[in-house]
This record gives structure tokens, C-alpha cells and sequence, in this order.
């Protein structure tokens, strides 16, 4: 039934300027709450989010060195670019493992709150993680949407790094669904990197398209520099594969 109703989602995504939700019943941990204050001011910097995949599968090999070298020496390279007033953070998940499937399907972190001058704090907090776990996308983006943006007023982007889809009882697609229901602050962008799961394409691709975001295939080092470039508006050298709603 889920792939059905993605498959829709999808379909209707390119054909039409305005994806509606589904009506269908959907149940959340007490812990997040919907309720929003839709006021937005126009006069501050929209706030953006990095969520990169540590996930052991980041270990595999993409072109000449692992996916996780590549990305985080893109990263390196676009964190220079991006101008000094610019509201940044990072999350990261997959960065630990667990005894029990829930601890692994928890291990998402903040490691850089989001804030001016942040820059050098990223690019150093990226140097001393290892890729080792499972990759929790729908506990991460909960994590970011109701805890990680402090203030209800701004708009948000998350900009989401990832080499496959969610392996933890959840769907991202599904809790994006819900959530724009009652937020239309956040965008998220989505870079795939060297997915060959159609079915995880599909999720992540629904999650870009739902939020009003671009979504991205990335299967090389410099087409994963472009999707970054684009989607922070810097300068780009090589037109890369993006599809958009």
C-alpha cells in the first residue's frame, strides 16, 4: 500500500505545480508535537541544516576512494564557499551502532547547532566521526524539524546527504506528508548519492518534492559538488542531474 501511495505521489509530482496530501491516519510519539506559529519574518537569514549519512554503507566505493572520503571532502571544499553570516549546522546519523535495533535507529546527533561563523566548527566536527551504523532518515528529520531550528519564525532548509534509505521502522515520506500539514517554513533538499535502490530513490525523492525542495543523484564526486553548489546558490562549474517539482 505504501509503495502505492508513493508511486502517486511521484506521478502527480510531475505533472502538477502542488502535491496534496493524502487523508490517512497518522500517529507520532508524544514527544513531537505538530502545533506551529505560521508568522514568518522576512527580514532573517533563512536557516540551514546539513544532515550527512554515517552510515556503514558510506564505506563502499565511489570512484577512486569511499563515498564517505568524497563527501566529506566536497563538504570541505563548499563549507569555504558559503559567506560568513550564513546560519548553518550539522547533524549527522549512522555515526554509532547499538546493542539493540532501537539504539541504532536513534544514533542521530546535532554535533554543530545551527548558528553564524560556523564553518570552521563543521568542517572539524566532520573529521572525527566514523561511518558505522544504520541510517535513521525519519528519527533525523524529526530531530531537526522539532528540536534542532529553535525558533518558529525563520524559514529552514535542510540540506540531506545520503547513500540509501531509511532500514529503521519508519518512513521519511510519510512523516514529510504529515508534517507539511502544519509547517510550511521548512524545504528540503535531498542528494542521493550513488543509490541503485529504486525503492529508496523513490522515499528520499518524496521528501524533497513534498517540502517544496530539489532532489538530487549524485554518482560521482563532482555531480555530488554540483548538487551542493546548487542548492546553496554558490557558483557552479557543472551542470548537474537535479529534478525538482
Amino acid at each position: 500500500m505504501k509503495k502505492l501511495l508513493l508511486l502517486l505521489i511521484l506521478t502527480l509530482a510531475s505533472q502538477t505545480e502542488i502535491i496534496a496530501a493524502p487523508n490517512y491516519t497518522y500517529s507520532t510519539p508524544s514527544t513531537y508535537k505538530f502545533e506551529y506559529e505560521q508568522s514568518q519574518n522576512d527580514s532573517v537569514q533563512e536557516k540551514i541544516l546539513f544532515i550527512v549519512d554515517f552510515s556503514n554503507s558510506m564505506n563502499e566505493r565511489l570512484g577512486g576512494k569511499t563515498k564517505l572520503s568524497a563527501a566529506l571532502s566536497t563538504l570541505k571544499d563548499i563549507l569555504q564557499m558559503i559567506p560568513p553570516n550564513t546560519y548553518t549546522g550539522l547533524r549527522v546519523y549512522g555515526h554509532r551502532t547499538g546493542f539493540t535495533p532501537k539504539q541504532s535507529c536513534t544514533a542521530s546527533q546535532l554535533i554543530s547547532p545551527i548558528q553564524q561563523n560556523n564553518t570552521a566548527s563543521i568542517y572539524a566536527k566532520l573529521s572525527s566521526i566514523n561511518a558505522v551504523g544504520w541510517t535513521p532518515i525519519t528519527y533525523s528529520l524529526k530531530q531537526a524539524a522539532f528540536f534542532d531550528f529553535t525558533d518558529t519564525t525563520t524559514k529552514k532548509r535542510i540540506i540531506l546527504i545520503s547513500d540509501g534509505g531509511e532500514n529503521c521502522d519508519e518512513s521519511p515520506c510519510d512523516f514529510v506528508i504529515e508534517l507539511m500539514k502544519y509547517r510550511d517554513d521548512i524545504r528540503i533538499d535531498v542528494i542521493a548519492l550513488a543509490i541503485g535502490d529504486q525503492d529508496a530513490n523513490n522515499q528520499l525523492k518524496c521528501v524533497a518534492l513534498v517540502t517544496s525542495g530539489k532532489f538530487y543523484n549524485a554518482n560521482t564526486a563532482a555531480e555530488l559538488k554540483n548538487s551542493l553548489q546548487d542548492s546553496l546558490n554558490l557558483q557552479k562549474e557543472v551542470q548537474g542531474v537535479i529534478i525538482s517539482k
